[in-house]
């Protein structure tokens, strides 16, 4: 494929290795397919790339949903000042793989070190399930698997995207990403379903062994995804490309190079990629204050881990559920027809109504609520946006500085409002105190939405001017 620059920039189907002619556009033309475009806005030519993004996100976040409530018993036992302790140990170990991750995405292709990543994952959760199948009251063997946890979800989930950034174009972002995060909260709907109704017959180690199951499907996925981009793109291995902002994209199944360390540089060094990091600090923030408040009030309500287990994963499946209906249906057409910024502030507006409420009433019920609305939102909007915002980006921001942003940058914001919440705690500041500092905090994340939306849909604008003029000089040459 030829590089196609026009002021410093690559045009959209520049960044599109998905052709209009390939051989499964007349199989998607009747039948599933069909129907699936009918519903969604997938064209017949990416039906087949977009549904093996679909399973290969259904597997990811399914393996990661099964666990989750085992981590979250493992933290009502541990207790709040401990867990607060975690949250500081979780950010230091997403230090710590950022340049180990850097140095395997320089050195190795993503065919090698994608199937091998998933791979550790699943050896990993089933080595976990023989310790805890010996001892589940270990604390030792807990805490591991919080911090492990706690990791794994956000840098796995980081990387998946970090692909599709690669594989799709910045037009297809924004019509597909909402439909393949719905493959990714079936499996997180299906994955508590499964330990809320099995794990008072399997235990907690049968419920690992489950999720390392759903990670070695993973790797098949990942393997026929690489396979087809492998074919899409045979004709451009050896090219690089310019990239907004002045960053090279490496164009197919190659080693990204560059420094380890270089995604700390870039968020450090770009204002664009410094407010999406804020834009992430916010996120955490809220989300930590609600985490504390359900895991005081879930450890009132609930005896037994048993209860509370089922409590979570009820929570879990209840909010993927509703998640895929708002994914399928919604995402794709909010962003091509009402932009970027919409999907950036409609969860900020409702939190804040949610935290004053919550401040005024103080429930159980009130707090389930407030917590589904914002996590139904948060994956089925704010998720999605916050990946289209990488779109136009270089190949190293986005397997780099994006990881940077999603894991360290996350995990340092939970250790820190998780202190500031204890902090509050010791000081004497009530729950609702603590919920109407929350507000503040979403009022501060919605400004910053706002802007980061104006600005993306903005140079989406300009951009597609700019290809537009282009394509109509060409027609005149």
């Amino acid at each position: 494929m030829p590089t196609v620059v026009s002021s410093g920039r690559v045009s959209t189907t520049a960044c599109n290795l998905m052709p209009a002619n390939h051989s499964n556009e007349s199989d998607s033309s009747h039948g599933f397919g069909w129907l699936l475009s009918k519903i969604a806005p997938i064209k017949p030519h990416e039906m087949r790339t977009v549904l093996l993004a679909f399973g290969l996100f259904f597997c990811v976040f399914g393996g990661y949903a099964m666990v989750r409530p085992v981590r979250e018993t493992i933290a009502t036992g541990l207790g709040k000042d401990r867990v607060a302790d975690l949250f500081v140990i979780t950010w230091i170990a997403s230090l710590a793989i950022i340049p180990i991750y850097g140095y395997f995405v320089s050195k190795f292709q993503r065919s090698v070190f994608l199937p091998w990543l998933y791979g550790i994952i699943a050896a990993a959760l089933a080595i976990v399930g023989v310790v805890l199948k010996a001892d589940e009251t270990n604390v030792a063997s807990g805490t591991f698997f919080y911090v492990f946890i706690s990791v794994l979800n956000l840098f796995v989930i980081s990387v998946f995207w970090s692909f599709l950034l690669e594989i799709f174009s910045k037009e297809q972002s924004r019509r597909l990403f909402g439909f393949i995060a719905a493959g990714g909260t079936a499996g997180a709907f299906l994955g508590p379903f499964f330990t809320d109704f099995f794990v008072t017959k399997i235990g907690i180690a049968g419920v690992l062994f489950a999720g390392a199951f759903m990670f070695v499907l993973t790797i098949f996925f990942q393997r026929a995804l690489l396979a087809l981009w492998a074919r899409d793109s045979a004709g451009v291995a050896a090219t690089t490309e310019v990239a907004a902002g002045g960053g090279t994209h490496v164009r197919g199944d190659r080693p990204i190079g560059g420094n380890p360390f270089a995604g700390f540089m870039k968020v450090l060094s770009s204002p664009y990629l410094l407010a999406i990091a804020l834009f992430v600090v916010f996120i955490s923030t809220v989300n930590t204050f609600l985490y504390f408040e359900q895991l005081r009030m879930a450890g009132e309500a609930f005896a037994s881990t048993g209860e509370r287990a089922r409590f979570f994963a009820r929570l879990d499946w209840i909010v993927q559920g509703l998640t895929v209906i708002c994914q399928v249906v919604l995402t794709g057409r909010i962003a091509a027809k009402l932009g970027l910024t919409t999907l950036l502030i409609i969860v900020p507006i409702f939190m804040i109504g949610g935290f004053i409420t919550l401040a005024a009433t103080g429930t159980l019920s009130v707090l389930v609520v407030v917590f589904i609305a914002r996590r139904v939102g948060e994956y089925a909007f704010v998720r999605p946006a916050r990946e289209m915002l990488f779109s136009r980006l270089d190949n190293e921001t986005k397997y780099k500085a994006k990881n940077v942003i999603d894991v360290p940058v996350y995990r340092g914001a939970d250790a820190l409002s998780a202190q500031v919440n204890n902090a509050l705690g010791a000081a004497g500041s009530s729950p609702a105190a603590i919920a109407y500092i929350g507000a503040g905090v979403c009022v501060a994340w919605l400004v910053n939405g706002f802007l980061l939306g104006r600005k993306a849909d903005s140079d989406d604008a300009k951009h597609a001017a700019a290809d537009t003029a282009q394509a109509r000089a060409a027609e005149g040459r």
